[in-house]
């Protein structure tokens, strides 16, 4: 990539971080309620119970909803943020990692 490209590179990238984080913000709140495919066919063929009893581990954020926050439009919203957020720092790290590895 050329020095021009990464300048470009580098001054779009906020913006698309805003722009993420303003669709996880404002669209995450009406995301569909009903069970993703793989939890719809546990409770169709009646094997939810021993999925949800074999948890591994908690999330930090279950069902999507930031703790604390009893407007759930606005604790959906909340952790849509910091999910945006963390993805976008991991993936920052992992760049910073594989052109670490590629010098």
């Amino acid at each position: 990539m050329t020095t021009t490209g990464r300048r470009e590179s580098k001054a779009i990238a906020p913006k698309l971080l805003l722009l993420a984080l303003a669709v996880a913000a404002l669209l995450s709140p009406w995301a569909s309620s009903h069970p993703d495919g793989l939890e719809r066919v546990a409770e169709d063929l009646g094997f939810i119970s021993l999925a949800e009893e074999a948890t591994l581990f908690s999330g930090w954020m279950p069902d999507y909803l930031f703790p604390g926050l009893r407007h759930e439009g606005l604790a959906t919203a909340l952790a849509g943020v910091v999910g945006t957020l963390l993805a976008w720092v991991a993936v920052l790290g992992l760049g910073k990692l594989l052109t670490l590895a590629r010098r």
